[in-house]
């Protein structure tokens, strides 16, 4: 697992990908907090928050980490590499947790810089240092599980096929479902005596759940449970190829 972490880690930051994914997160949220006018904007608004951010962010990861998935398995597969991955002494699982944490350390190192917006909004308060601790760190925790699960089904359509634009789109797709899809079928007629139970199925619903500051236990193995179901399909996708290449 720890040579495929630090072979894809090197990738990331040996070309421009890694230092554009960082970038495009951090301009995208400031352009909306500080530049662009309107109900987002910390100085139209008049309240000095981190809500802006924790709004977005789940929205710019949607396209962010499929962008960063997308190459994982579906490169492999077109430049015939995958074979040289199965030649040598790793699992299928160590495979793709080395690729699965690589990309969750990328999204980790374009959270990080985040902490300049909280310094920011500590010190733009009437009273300094008046902000919601609790919910600013359970916000962040819940982004980083949500990043943690877009990365997972990335890296799952990516398993799907060679091609990397509709690995992205697939990616894009699933995770778009898993945020807002169970949201939107739970109001559709019929569902209506049921309808918690389908908008407790969906991620939007877990991650607005720890960013209230309470972190629950059942929130989090939601997301531990998200993770392992869509790297362990990963792996049984990977299982499958190599039993055709023997057929």
């Amino acid at each position: 697992m720890f040579p495929i972490l630090k072979k894809e880690i090197s990738t990331f930051f040996s070309s421009l990908t890694g230092y554009i994914v960082i970038a495009v997160y951090l301009i995208i949220n400031s352009l909306f907090m500080w530049i662009f006018p309107g109900e987002w904007n910390i100085f139209d608004n008049g309240y000095a928050g981190l809500d802006t951010l924790f709004l977005l962010s789940p929205w710019i990861f949607l396209f962010l980490v499929p962008a960063v998935t997308m190459r994982m398995f579906a490169e492999e597969k077109r430049l015939g590499t995958i074979e040289l991955l199965f030649s040598r002494p790793l699992t299928e699982r160590g495979i793709i947790w080395g690729k699965y944490l690589a990309s969750v350390i990328l999204v980790l190192l374009a959270l990080l810089p985040g902490i300049i917006y909280y310094i920011s909004v500590y010190l733009l308060g009437n009273v300094p240092g008046n902000l919601d601790r609790g919910g600013t760190l359970g916000a962040c925790i819940g982004l980083f599980f949500l990043a943690s699960v877009y990365a997972a089904a990335g890296i799952f359509a990516s398993s799907l096929t060679d091609n990397q634009v509709i690995s992205f789109i697939l990616a894009v797709l699933i995770c778009f479902i898993l945020y807002m899809g169970f949201d939107s079928v739970a109001y559709l007629p019929g569902l209506k005596n049921i309808d918690e139970f389908v908008i407790g199925l969906g991620v939007n619903e877990h991650y607005r759940s720890l960013s209230r500051g309470v972190i629950d236990i059942r929130d989090v193995s939601y997301f531990v449970a998200l993770v392992a179901i869509f790297t362990e399909s990963t792996r049984m996708v990977l299982i499958s190829r190599k039993w055709r290449k023997r057929g």
